[in-house]
Parts: structure tokens; C-alpha cells; sequence
């Protein structure tokens, strides 16, 4: 196999809603698709990719591992959002050319699947709490069996009483409206200081969330020392951390019970199956991030589907940042992410399993995004965590 798969070429797509795809193409004429992009530097993250071609054109895409090591190892700075995402996108485009030439599902060649299925979820959002039952009733009747939602809006350092009974209202209306059968996850989206963390979880405990994402920023992980012991609300996080190593310090210490990691961003499948077997060794879940697009997500769910610890999968399907294009706009199949019951079936198609429409991105490179997040203040004009 080593003389085969030689790769002979690299494209990139940048696209709307805000997402950024890699075309990597074999001699033999076996296409790849990979998602390197971090939200809002997509650019950065494809002149990354630019880069590291010259370690992948002329190598066989059949080394994953050894191009990945040298991907990741071959320069003197390593880690950091945009390398990975980079070294992400690549690698997600190798396993998917490794399993077309083999015929095989990515999931076989990581050693077999755990499951038949994968329970998955879908943001709801809005800032009144009509709009939260509406949008959660419209995830229920599409067969979602599980909601997340951001839990604040901006906050301040140490915010006012009227902010934090606010928090509440949102999950309280979908709990009077379905009671238990419907999970919630909160996202506290590192908006929140370490302050206000205990004060916020007193007030959203009593609605029992499947988890609280994200208490504060990943550089602030050394608060979960004291977060963590406070609340039996399982804790999540890991959506901005990049590779095994930044997962190492919070699996060691024990104070968190669901990982993260994106496949966009945390070293793609490679580095993703290293972080879930990791986190088994802690006795932690497994729940991959993944508000971005369809390579991404059939990345994440071949990395569920051979993780014995994997819980519950994220999707953008309706995600509010995907304004005028959605998930499936540029997939050929779209049924393969039917959600049934709450779960998306096992794969099997070979490679990734996903038929891209090259006819749609390159109609939606003619239009191109220059997505960025919003800059939030407070009253005071102070800067506020998005």
C-alpha cells in the first residue's frame, strides 16, 4: 500500500454558513474530505494548511500516523487552535481516502463498532422563553430526544442578583413543559467568572441539566477544583482544548465527567480516539463538540461509534449560525444523519460515508463568509466573554 495513495493534490473550500472544507486527491483519482477551520479564522486556519502541504503531497495517505506525527512534531512550535485545526481537517481527509481504498467504514478501521447507533443532540435558543419551547418542540417532533442551550447571556465579573435568577427561567419552562423526558444540556460558554459559578449552579440544580458545559474558560480549569466538589451535576468541557496533552492536568485531578474534544480542532480522528481512550482510562464520558459542518460531524460519530465511553453526540442541524445554509446543503446523502429516535444508525458507506457536492461549494466559494463572533459589553462598556 505504501506505493499507492499517493497524495497529488490539496484544495480548499471556504464556504458559508462559516466553515472551510479540504479536497485532498490521490493519484489513483480517491478523494478525501477533511473540515480544518477554527470559527472565525478560517483563513488563518487554511494558509496553515497551505503550509503543511509541503509534508503531504508526494506521501501516501495510507501513513496516517506517520504523516500526523510529523504534521504535529515537525515543527519546533506545536499545538494551539489553528495548528490543529489544521492538522485535523488533513488527517480527517486521510482516514476517509484510507477507507474508500479498503471499502470499509472509518469506524472498522479503528477496530470495530461499540454501538449500532448514537444518541445525538441539537441547540435551541432565544431569549424568551416562548421561543425556547417552540424551537424545543420543533427538535422533539424532528426525533430529538436531548436539547442544549446556552444557559446566560453576557455576565459580569460578579453579576447582580436579577442576572442570576434570570439563568433559571429558560430550563424551568422546558422542564414544567416536558418534565423528564427530555435531556437539557446547559452551555455556560466560558461567559462565566469563577465567582459566580456556585451561585449560577444553586439556581439551575432544582431543573436537574444533563450537564453544565464549560463553567469557566479552559485556562481557567484550575477553578474546577473547587466547582467541581460543589455540585452533582455531571461537568463537561474540552471544546477549546487541543490535543491529549491539554486534556492530561483535568483527567489527572478528576474534575470532570464529560470530555469534549472537536474533530475539527483537537488533532482530528487520530488524536480524538487517543483523547476518548484516555479519558476511559479516568472512567470519564465522552461527548464530541461539533457546531460545525457534515465532515466534522461524521468525523466525531466514527470516533462515538468505536468509543465505549461516548454518551451523547452534539450537531448543528438549525444551529443558529447557520443562517442561509445548513448542515446537509452541500451533502449528496443527506439520509445518513437521519435522526431516528433520537439516534443517528451506524454508517456504511466506505471511508467517512459522506458524498460531498463539490457543485454546491464551489458555488458557495463564490460567496465566501467572513464569520467572526460577536464582541459583547457590558453596561459599563466593559468587554463581556461571548
Amino acid at each position: 500500500m505504501k506505493e499507492q495513495l499517493i497524495i497529488e493534490k490539496i484544495e480548499l473550500f471556504k464556504v458559508p454558513p462559516r466553515w472551510l472544507f479540504v479536497k485532498v486527491t490521490t493519484k489513483e483519482g480517491i478523494i478525501g474530505w477533511g473540515e480544518p477551520v477554527v470559527e472565525g479564522k478560517a483563513d488563518t486556519v487554511a494558509a496553515c494548511v497551505m503550509e503543511l502541504q509541503q509534508h503531504i503531497i508526494g506521501k501516501s495517505a495510507a501513513n496516517i500516523e506517520d504523516i500526523w506525527q510529523i504534521l504535529y512534531r515537525g515543527g519546533f512550535y506545536r499545538g494551539g487552535p489553528i495548528l490543529m485545526s489544521a492538522i485535523s481537517g488533513i488527517d480527517q481527509a486521510l482516514w476517509d481516502i484510507k477507507g474508500k481504498f479498503l471499502g470499509v467504514p472509518v469506524y472498522d478501521l479503528l477496530g470495530g463498532a461499540v454501538r449500532h447507533k448514537m444518541k445525538m443532540y441539537c441547540w435551541i435558543g432565544g431569549d424568551h422563553p416562548e421561543v425556547i419551547l417552540e424551537q424545543a418542540h420543533e427538535k422533539v417532533k424532528a426525533g430529538f430526544q436531548a436539547v442544549k442551550m446556552n444557559a446566560t447571556g453576557g455576565m459580569d465579573w460578579i453579576s447582580s442578583l436579577k442576572d442570576v435568577k434570570e439563568v433559571s427561567n429558560n430550563i424551568r419552562v422546558l422542564r414544567e413543559e416536558f418534565g423528564n423526558d427530555l435531556d437539557i444540556g446547559l452551555d455556560f460558554h466560558g461567559r462565566v467568572h469563577k465567582g459566580m459559578v456556585k451561585r449560577l449552579i444553586d439556581e439551575l440544580a432544582p431543573y436537574e441539566p444533563m450537564f453544565i458545559e464549560e463553567p469557566v474558560l479552559s485556562e481557567n480549569n484550575d477553578a474546577l477544583r473547587h466547582i467541581y466538589p460543589y455540585t452533582s451535576i455531571p461537568i463537561a468541557t474540552g471544546e477549546r482544548m487541543f490535543s491529549r496533552w491539554d486534556f492530561k492536568k483535568i483527567l489527572e485531578e478528576g474534575v470532570v465527567d464529560i470530555i469534549q474534544p472537536d474533530l475539527s480542532h483537537a488533532g482530528g480522528i487520530s488524536e480524538v480516539r487517543r483523547i476518548a481512550t484516555l479519558a476511559e482510562a479516568y472512567d470519564v464520558a465522552l461527548a464530541p463538540h461539533c457546531p460545525l459542518g457534515p465532515i466534522s460531524l461524521a468525523s466525531a460519530l466514527h470516533v462515538d461509534f468505536v468509543s465505549a465511553n461516548a454518551v451523547i453526540q452534539e450537531n448543528s442541524i438549525g444551529i443558529h449560525y447557520n443562517q442561509g445554509f445548513d448542515l446537509l446543503d452541500y451533502v449528496l446523502n443527506p439520509e445518513i444523519f437521519d435522526i431516528k429516535d433520537g439516534y443517528i444508525e451506524l454508517f456504511q458507506k466506505p471511508g467517512l460515508g459522506v458524498e460531498m457536492n463539490e457543485e454546491k461549494l464551489r458555488e458557495g466559494q463564490k460567496i465566501g463568509h467572513n464569520w467572526s463572533n460577536p464582541i459583547w459589553r457590558g453596561p459599563d462598556g466593559n468587554f463581556t466573554e461571548w
